[in-house]
């Protein structure tokens, strides 16, 4: 899952706009930038498989970013950094580490049996990514019904809706572009840097439609 993992970012900006947008966005894929830097690391492992339905990724070893105790603790981490690094109210805050424990759900939904409940325990997985065309659906759709909340926010805190119809845009043009792009690279280091940087360019992008009005907005 990709783009589907915004949707929590756009709920909970409607919910708690006080936080502002991109702490949200950077949130929901938190997990993933700490697990490409792993990976780039030799830390956590994974192999290219091109038989795997949906995915060809093979995520074999990811205890420090998507056990579900190690989530639980990037969670926190993000929740205490931001209450007293941008001095959020706890509000906020808990909404920022709410979103990042979203990116393990929405995981847990669309990963093969890969995500460990605890160290070296038993993985989990529903494997929705191996149906492909559906999982895209639920993907594109999460975000819809998230954008839809998102723009109602944003409209009756009396501010215009177009930065949510161009960001939403931006990440329906991304998903587009990362499936018609080819075959992902198989080299860590190469990997890796392509995540980061992927999650890098939305985060941007977020800051150029943050409202900072509508942050301020309680």
């Amino acid at each position: 899952m990709f783009v589907g993992h915004y949707a929590a970012a756009l709920v909970a900006k409607a919910a708690e706009p006080r936080a502002p947008l991109w702490t949200y966005v950077l949130g929901c894929q938190l997990i993933d930038v700490a697990w490409g830097g792993f990976v780039m690391a030799g830390i956590e492992e994974l192999r290219i498989d091109p038989t795997l339905l949906g995915s060809n990724l093979d995520l074999y070893s990811m205890p420090y970013t998507h056990s579900l105790p190690a989530v639980v603790a990037w969670s926190l981490v993000a929740a205490l950094l931001v209450r007293f690094a941008l001095k959020l109210p706890w509000r906020a805050a808990v909404a920022v580490g709410l979103v990042v424990f979203s990116h393990w759900v929405l995981d847990f939904i669309v990963h093969r049996p890969d995500l460990p409940l605890w160290f070296g325990g038993p993985k989990v997985g529903l494997g929705f990514w191996n149906l492909p065309l559906s999982e895209r659906v639920v993907e594109i759709g999460l975000v819809a019904v998230a954008a839809v909340a998102w723009t109602a926010a944003i409209k009756s805190a009396g501010l215009k809706a177009w930065p949510a119809a161009i960001f939403v845009a931006v990440l329906v043009a991304v998903q587009a572009v990362t499936d018609l792009g080819g075959a992902l690279p198989s080299d860590p280091l190469m990997f890796g840097g392509f995540a980061i940087g992927l999650y890098a360019f939305v985060t941007a992008v977020s800051l150029l439609f943050d409202r900072p009005k509508a942050s301020r907005t309680a």
